[in-house]
């Protein structure tokens, strides 16, 4: 029986136990990863919507977490669930000042990703805030505009490319009319460009790269790789992100090397971690991944402990990087 079949009391009973594998700073950091990613799924899946916003609850109050890693997930898995119950501690952590600029971008990453008008007002004040960090202006400047075009007449007509992947993303793919391998990396590359329309021809790329097997595939990786030479760390990490998604062998060399530069930003460095465990199966990037488990960068040293998590249910053949939610008590 699967969680969403289950009886509300017992789905109740389900997400406080997760809640409390994942609030534990003494549980072991990937295991709060798996309570989190099943409370995503109960909040996305459960019928009740009690539970729902009850999974809502116990994801946002590890949010007390000094661990900027698990924080930023977090705010991503919140955004991915869709539910407006999520809103108000994402508006929260962007608007934390204190907070680590990856854990405020994510945030307003996710806001855009529910998608409420009412949100434009709060994203367009961090987008222009004099002083604001970098990275959270350019997520605020491309929240705003995925937003509007959600609820624009352009989005009506425009014909889209069929996703491989369910992930609420940061911008949708370009129009199938614009989408060649030469036209997209063209785009991808082009820094005069808002970065809403280069993230379009970034998605765009990762869906003409899946499945594997796609003559386009390869050459779709290779100019993604190209984006690790941009400016702009958050487009770089974006970059990571979707070799993530798309666990191409191909991705590995730009994924090695961008872990292993050590000037390269912390955000950009975890990513390419992550994406790396989810290619853990493929020969030496388990060994790769292990020579950083001691970076100077706690969030890249967490990264790795979660890839190698990761990697290691790569190569298990279980069907999801979760707990099972029964067993979430006992897992902690």
């Amino acid at each position: 029986m699967t969680t969403s079949d289950a009886s509300p009391a017992a789905q109740s009973a389900t997400v406080a136990s997760l809640r409390e594998s994942l609030c534990s700073e003494s549980t072991p950091l990937a295991v709060r990863f798996r309570a989190l990613f099943s409370l995503k799924h109960v909040a996305k899946t459960s019928a009740d919507a009690g539970v729902a916003n009850a999974a809502i609850e116990a994801i946002a109050a590890a949010f007390n977490s000094p661990s900027a890693l698990l924080k930023h997930e977090l705010a991503y898995c919140l955004g991915q669930t869709g539910n407006v119950a999520a809103v108000k501690p994402l508006r929260e952590v962007l608007s934390d000042l204190q907070e680590d600029p990856m854990c405020r971008h994510e945030a307003a990453e996710a806001l855009a990703a529910i998608g409420s008008k009412d949100d434009l007002e709060l994203l367009k004040h961090f987008r222009d805030r004099e002083g604001e960090e970098v990275v959270v202006k350019e997520t605020c400047e491309i929240a705003v505009d995925r937003i509007e075009w959600e609820n624009s007449k352009d989005r009506q007509t425009e014909k889209l490319r069929s996703s491989d992947f369910a992930s609420v993303d940061p911008a949708p793919p370009m129009p199938e009319s614009q989408a060649t391998v030469e036209e997209l990396g063209k785009a991808l590359m082009d820094e005069s460009l808002p970065l809403f329309k280069r993230y379009r021809a970034m998605f765009g790329l990762r869906d003409l790269a899946s499945p594997p097997d796609l003559p386009t595939a390869v050459p779709a990786i290779h100019a993604l790789a190209k984006g690790f030479a941009d400016s702009s760390a958050l487009f770089r990490h974006e970059i990571a992100f979707v070799f993530g998604q798309l666990s191409h062998p191909a991705s590995i060399p730009a994924l090695t090397a961008a872990l292993s530069d050590l000037k390269e930003a912390s955000m950009v460095r975890h990513e390419a971690a992550e994406a790396l465990g989810s290619l853990g199966e493929e020969e030496g990037v388990e060994e790769t991944l292990k020579r950083f488990l001691h970076d100077e960068e706690k969030v890249v040293r967490d990264s790795v402990i979660v890839a190698l998590d990761m990697a290691e249910y790569e190569r298990s053949g279980e069907t999801e990087y979760a707990l099972i939610p029964e067993a979430a008590g006992a897992a902690a």
